[in-house]
């Protein structure tokens, strides 16, 4: 299907990034570049309404807002955790989803700003987004109320992070009643023909997705990834010995994104392992549509398709 018209339109006015250099500048112009695109001219001036938005602290030292509806408690909780590859991206730059989930799920979402790299490399947002939903089941009497309503999600890196999140989740025995994967990276040392055909021109191109890895394991990659890294579950959770019992998921990948293939992949790993998946490739669409629908009817329409299955899986 060919590119979205408005998206196309979207990236033509966008200045191209390439493959950052090296050094602290390049992360400084990456984060700059992410907040420019979200809180700054590209976000609508509204935001969806919700009953209040609070500040808070999750495990004593974890930052976080609480979004919460009108409709009153006992409601889903949904923790949460934003892309930007794990070197990006923070409260402020995924507001926009956080508001529009509260209000189409009428769940409470507890955003979570966890530790990034390079300054904290894998295993530190791992372990932050596991202390984040940990601490909120044990204290789930606080936000929504109802345990058995308890959702991990996440955008691109923090999809990532939520599937990881999902599966220690069924080890420890906390079971989760979904989990939302929003074009997950899966498999880094996976080769995936996406990365090749989606590589340059579509917004996050494979020389960036390559710059991600290494600034957040820490080594250079191996094409295409870390190979030091590679069977790490944590990393890649595709490489999970065992997928069955975990919560059932909504996975959605796009058309033009590196990233396609290997989302795809995990949700039929997920489906032959006997979860529950909602699966939709959306045609026409790019890495990052879930937060362009005030640019691009289709990425609207995919973001709502995307809510609407979430809200089923949680009933």
């Amino acid at each position: 299907m060919p590119l979205d018209p408005h998206i196309a339109g979207f990236l033509r006015s966008v200045q191209p990034l390439g493959a950052p250099g090296p050094g602290e500048n390049a992360v400084a112009q990456v984060r700059a570049r992410l907040r420019a695109l979200t809180v700054g001219q590209h976000y609508p001036a509204t935001r969806p309404e919700v009953a209040t938005v609070t500040p808070t602290v999750l495990a004593g030292s974890l930052p976080a807002r609480v979004y919460r509806p009108h409709t009153e408690t006992p409601l889903p909780t949904l923790v949460y955790l934003h892309g930007g590859g794990w070197v990006a991206g923070d409260l402020d730059t995924h507001d926009m989803h956080a508001r529009t989930l509260c209000r189409e799920l009428d769940a409470v979402v507890v955003s979570v700003d966890y530790r990034l790299a390079p300054e904290h490399r894998f295993p530190a947002a791992v372990d932050d987004a596991y202390t984040a939903l940990t601490w909120v089941a044990r204290h789930v009497d606080t936000f929504g109320g109802d345990l058995d309503r308890l959702v991990v999600g996440g955008d691109s890196a923090g999809a990532t992070l939520s599937a990881v999140c999902a599966q220690q989740a069924h080890a420890d025995g906390l079971e989760l009643a979904a989990q939302l994967l929003v074009y997950p990276s899966t498999d880094m040392a996976g080769a995936y023909p996406s990365r090749v055909e989606n590589g340059e021109g579509y917004f996050l191109t494979t020389p960036e997705l390559h710059w991600f890895f290494e600034q957040y394991l820490g080594v250079r990659h191996s094409d295409p990834a870390p190979a030091a890294f590679g069977d790490d579950p944590r990393v890649a959770p595709l490489r999970a010995k065992d997928l069955a019992g975990l919560a059932p998921a909504v996975v959605a990948t796009a058309e033009y994104d590196p990233l396609r293939d290997e989302g795809d992949a995990y949700a039929e790993a997920l489906r032959r392992s006997g979860v529950r998946v909602e699966h939709r490739r959306f045609d026409g669409l790019v890495h990052g549509f879930y937060g362009m629908g005030h640019l691009s009817p289709a990425a609207g329409a995919g973001t709502a398709w995307i809510n609407a299955a979430l809200k089923r899986l949680i009933g």
